[in-house]
């Protein structure tokens, strides 16, 4: 269950992103006269989509880096103690 937390996040931003983009373009542009005419709903929703954009990258490239534990002498190091323990389980289904 290799869950990158930045998945999830990036679909959080992006969504929120395309929202605020869209409610930029579609409110009527008189709204804007107390922000000196600068449409803060599309600036922030681009930030937003852009930053969600980088998050899901991120994400994606992230979750295949992950090796399992017996490719790596420290992921070896620590099964050992963990078998040495019990802590281990023997039957890789029940992980």
């Amino acid at each position: 269950m290799g869950l990158d937390i930045r998945i999830p996040i990036g679909l959080m931003f992006a969504i929120l992103g395309i929202v605020l983009i869209v409610a930029g373009l579609a409110l009527d542009p008189s709204i804007y006269r107390r922000s000196l005419g600068v449409n803060i709903n599309l600036w922030w929703g681009l930030v937003l989509a852009v930053f969600g954009a980088v998050m899901l990258i991120l994400g994606r490239r992230g979750g295949s880096a992950m090796k399992p534990a017996d490719e790596s002498s420290e992921g070896r190091a620590i099964e050992s103690i963990e078998h040495a323990e019990g802590l281990e389980k023997e039957d890789p289904k029940e992980r």
